[in-house]
């Protein structure tokens, strides 16, 4: 079961700061654990939305939209991903997960499950994501 952890955005992350070498230090020994249980799959921090875009569809249509957007409390920092044998197993690790607040004050992470191709019913078109490794 693969979860994704997404660390959301506060304001101090949209303004550019950069965390402290000490948040550095325990996001590194966290994600070195999920390394060493040989569950991590992926992490990575993201740039703030004035660099980013949103793509927005009408129908067939879609434009383009910069950022930076307004409602921080919708916005991801960064993420984690970890494959694990359960949801409990996921909350176990995820409630250690390090306060990504810059300041070390109030935030939040939100954690969601993967879709896995064995969720869906088998079609021409599950098959095709299959040969493609994606799933």
């Amino acid at each position: 079961m693969r979860f994704m952890i997404l660390v959301k955005a506060t304001r101090d992350s949209e303004a550019g700061k950069m965390p402290p070498e000490s948040l550095f230090a325990e996001m590194g020994a966290y994600h070195e654990e999920l390394s060493k249980a040989g569950i991590l799959v992926d992490a990575s921090g993201l740039q703030r939305s004035e660099k980013g875009w949103r793509i927005k569809y009408n129908g067939k249509q879609r434009s383009v939209v910069d950022g930076p957007f307004a409602e921080t409390k919708e916005l991801v920092a960064g993420y984690t991903v970890i494959n694990v044998s359960s949801r409990e197993e996921a909350i176990e690790w995820t409630k250690r997960y390090p306060n990504p607040a810059v300041d070390g004050a109030n935030a939040q992470i939100e954690v969601r499950e993967f879709y896995e191709l064995e969720d869906f019913a088998q079609s021409k078109e599950v098959k095709r994501f299959e040969k493609i490794g994606l799933g």
